[in-house]
């Protein structure tokens, strides 16, 4: 038994340089084909991420920052993507990326059509506008059911 338990030892465990290495290069493939080109990479230390940046070309030029895996020193990163939390929430039942771009180019002017900016309007005028968008909504909703009738 104990000649197959160092057999099993042997194999590519998750913890090995290379696995290690395997798996980062993975992950940098993905985020790369479902997002624009980083101007810099944040990554943990982790000692495979190194070692797969730099054997995908198009990260060659990249900077490479490390972090320290302690509390509070992700704030920074985790604030910058505080204004497509939202959106994010919004979005959580989307998995295609593409499908997800195509509602939100629909949706994004719809949006702001009723995106009042109520800390500027006392209640009652924040009210009648908000209605009178309403109005100017269902119209729009009519017409489009029904194009024949607008020539």
């Amino acid at each position: 038994m104990a000649c197959g338990r160092r057999a099993r030892r042997r194999t590519r465990h998750p913890a090995t340089k290379a696995a290690r290495q395997g798996r980062s290069q993975a992950f940098f493939k993905r985020v790369l084909r479902s997002s624009p080109m980083p101007r810099k990479v944040v990554t943990d230390q982790l000692r495979g991420y190194p070692a797969a940046k730099a054997e995908i070309l198009e990260l060659a030029s990249v900077k490479h920052v490390f972090v320290k895996a302690a509390a509070r020193l992700n704030i920074r990163a985790e604030n910058s993507h505080q204004p497509t939390r939202e959106r994010e929430r919004r979005m959580r039942g989307f998995r295609d990326p593409k499908r997800t771009q195509e509602f939100l180019s629909c949706f994004g002017p719809i949006r702001q059509h009723f995106a009042l900016k109520w800390h500027l309007l006392s209640a009652s005028l924040y009210r009648k506008q908000l209605a009178a968008r309403f109005v100017a909504w269902r119209e729009f909703a009519v017409l489009a059911q029904n194009p024949s009738t607008t020539f």
